[in-house]
């Protein structure tokens, strides 16, 4: 199964996608979860192989709370990554913590080509954000590179 995480890795990363997902774990012990007792981490990959890290945040109010996914390309915004190549994603499950439907499709919109990265039982495994959300929401003529987050 290895050939096909290298075909789907971008060819410009630096990192490997193992390492990524390291990231994306050690970033999880940031997370504030009183409410739910679910830590989740992010790291996103940029165009430049440079890194920005996220946790969930949860809030009283729930609908105010934010998921590690946004809090990372929010991070990755505000350190001037022109375009993030890669998303992965730590949780306290046991296996694959996968993004939420609206993280998809923030992750979608930043980058509709964008790889998400998620454990296995035997390592990591990689996945087109199309493939995991084949309808999104796409406004026609919008560019994605400078996308909201």
């Amino acid at each position: 199964m290895r050939s096909s995480i290298d075909e789907l890795w971008p060819a410009c990363a630096t990192l490997a996608p193992e390492a990524l997902f390291k990231l994306a774990r050690e970033a999880k012990s940031r997370a504030y979860a009183p409410y739910s007792g679910f830590h989740v981490g992010a790291a996103c990959l940029s165009e430049n192989n440079e890194i920005a890290l996220g946790c969930n945040v949860e809030n009283g109010s729930f609908g105010l709370s934010m998921c590690a996914e946004r809090s990372a390309l929010a991070a990755s915004r505000v350190l001037g990554h022109v375009k993030t190549l890669a998303i992965a994603v730590a949780g306290d499950a046991d296996g694959p913590c996968f993004p939420c439907g609206a993280c998809r499709q923030v992750i979608f919109e930043r980058n509709p080509d964008m790889r998400v990265v998620v454990s296995t039982w035997n390592g990591v495994e990689i996945h087109r954000i199309a493939d995991l959300l084949p309808f999104a929401f796409d406004l026609p003529g919008r560019r994605h590179d400078d996308g909201p987050f």
